[in-house]
């Protein structure tokens, strides 16, 4: 077995609800270069971490759960961040769709790029997935950049790119005060997703505190420790801006 078959995952959910259709099999596999200060799973960053697994294995770890996923369910591989085992992944994807499964890719897009070789991997692994996840922490790059350590060019490229080739796609905006709720950028947002043609799903994630305590246990100093969840008002503001109520899951 060759190296490029070997994956790092940091944990499996059995009866994933949120992250996709249906219910479904997740995988956090480890590693991820971005550093959002709003991020609930630090513990996902570290590239050397995780349990490796070939395809086949975590294949047959997600096959004991199928009776439960029904005719919508199956599986989602998350992160951390899942392209950064491009490789793992097309097999992982090739072979649960030789058995019937649907995949859906939950990323945030920061590793994309039109350069070789990661394009045509890039390619190749769409054709195996069903639907793609992809979470847009803010609109404007530079803000991206302070949030995030990141720009976001590679992001929305792959957004357009995913448009272009009728991929679908659940959008997804994390809500914090402070940080990303300002109408004007939500604004921004909205006429971005406007442009795309493959959009079935948008949602508004609030901010929330429930991975403080692993900042704590990692001893990673916590940037937003003064900054509250947002108000009820806020999230329907920003639902209403970014027109959430117009998709419908397919």
């Amino acid at each position: 077995m060759t190296e490029q078959t070997i994956g790092y995952v940091h944990s499996t959910e059995s009866f994933g609800s949120v992250d996709g259709p249906g219910i479904r099999f997740v995988v956090f596999m480890q590693g991820c270069r971005m550093r959002c200060e709003f991020c609930h799973n630090p513990d996902t960053w570290n590239m050397g971490g995780g349990t490796p697994f070939t395809p086949q294995e975590l294949l047959d770890k997600a096959l004991r759960y199928r009776n439960y996923w029904g005719d919508e369910g199956g599986i989602t591989v998350s992160g951390g961040e899942p392209l950064i085992h491009i490789d793992f992944l097309i097999e992982f994807f090739k072979l649960a769709k030789e058995k019937g499964v649907n995949v859906s890719l939950d990323t945030c897009g920061q590793p994309f790029t039109y350069d070789e070789p990661f394009f045509s991997r890039f390619e190749e692994l769409i054709e195996y997935t069903d639907l793609v996840l992809m979470d847009i922490k803010h609109i404007d790059n530079e803000f991206h950049k302070k949030y995030t350590m990141h720009g976001n060019t590679s992001i929305l490229n792959m957004a357009r790119y995913l448009s272009e080739k009728n991929v679908p796609m659940w959008l997804r905006h994390v809500l914090v005060p402070e940080r990303s709720d300002y109408d004007d950028h939500l604004e921004r947002l909205s006429a971005f997703i406007d442009e795309l043609d493959s959009v079935i799903k948008v949602e508004v994630l609030p901010y929330h505190r429930l991975g403080v305590y692993k900042y704590e246990e990692l001893g990673i100093p916590y940037k937003l420790k003064d900054i509250d969840p947002p108000t009820a008002e806020r999230i329907e503001n920003a639902n209403r801006i970014l027109k959430t109520h117009k998709y419908q899951t397919q």
